[in-house]
């Protein structure tokens, strides 16, 4: 397995292998893919975007994450911005690099790839905080829960419904910069 940085142009490049990622990953129905890939593709254009990609020895996609510094006027930062007590708006919003997506094939889920790609995209973001969202989930049995709490990250928001899912999210953050990566190797050029 091979962890690279992508322009957003790799991604664009990509976006086939990585709306099929995301759709494996997080087991969401084929049109509910197909309004991703439009706004995966007007994510590569927001200011600060960074991401990185885990390819197999034959190249294929493993895994990807990216993100991007939240602003007023983006979708998932205006939700939690009406959502946050305007101390807390203060604390986490004001220069917040989102991870927007990271997600990894099932198959190659816990053999660290999740880990890699968050190290590598978090050594690579500006920002003083960051944010994220996860579908709410058992945090002991949870692959994904269990890897943002090694990273340090802490509730923001719990129980979180965003508009269009039904599910509810726990929006989770830490500081930056990440000062002890969780496991070794940032992104290669």
């Amino acid at each position: 397995m091979r962890l690279v940085r992508w322009t957003p142009d790799d991604l664009v490049r990509r976006l086939d292998d990585v709306v099929a990622v995301y759709g494996e990953a997080m087991n969401y129905r084929a049109d509910l893919l197909e309004a991703r890939r439009g706004y995966i593709a007007t994510h590569v254009r927001r200011p600060g975007f960074r991401a990185v990609a885990s390819l197999t020895t034959e190249g294929h996609l493993a895994g990807f994450g990216y993100g991007y510094q939240g602003a007023s006027g983006q979708w998932w930062h205006d939700q939690v911005h009406r959502a946050l007590a305007p101390q807390a708006r203060q604390r986490w919003l004001t220069d917040c690099f989102e991870v927007v997506e990271l997600h990894v094939r099932p198959p190659a889920q816990g053999h660290r790839v999740g880990t890699r790609q968050l190290t590598a995209l978090l050594t690579l973001a500006e920002g003083s905080t960051t944010l994220l969202s996860t579908p709410e989930a058992d945090e002991r049995t949870s692959r994904a829960w269990r890897l943002y709490r090694r990273f340090g990250f802490v509730d923001v928001l719990r129980h979180f419904r965003f508009p269009g899912d039904e599910r509810p999210f726990g929006v989770l953050g830490r500081d930056l910069p990440l000062t002890a990566p969780a496991a070794p190797g940032p992104a290669t050029p």
